[in-house]
């Protein structure tokens, strides 16, 4: 993923907690925010002490990374996002995190118009 479509600042990563709309399903929380300034969409990943050691988030993050990256046509702009990861998530197959992904992104209506591949 690009280094310009990711969060980075403190102040950033506040703003989307504070005023943006949060979605969940058992793996993944989604934070979304709504910004005129940015042309495409921005993300940021979360993985607590909670999920395991830094080998285990670290690659919790590059694989939501590399999901994303695959599906950013899709996913609709000027929004930051924040995704959450959470314990679930963990024990599962790229496949499996890719289809819980995109299922938490089309519950917070943050996909553009679905096309029917499933």
């Amino acid at each position: 993923m690009h280094k310009r479509l990711r969060l980075r600042n403190r102040a950033d990563f506040s703003r989307v907690y504070r005023y943006g709309k949060s979605q969940a399903n058992y793996q993944f929380v989604v934070y979304g925010l709504r910004r005129k300034d940015v042309e495409q969409f921005r993300v940021g990943v979360s993985c607590s002490k909670k999920i395991g050691n830094a080998v285990v988030r670290n690659r919790m993050r590059r694989m939501i990374k590399e999901i994303i990256r695959h599906h950013e046509t899709e996913i609709v702009e000027n929004m930051d996002l924040i995704f959450i990861v959470r314990k679930g998530a963990v024990s599962m197959s790229y496949k499996e995190m890719e289809k819980s992904l995109l299922h938490v992104l089309r519950k917070a209506s943050l996909l553009k118009a679905e096309r029917r591949s499933n």
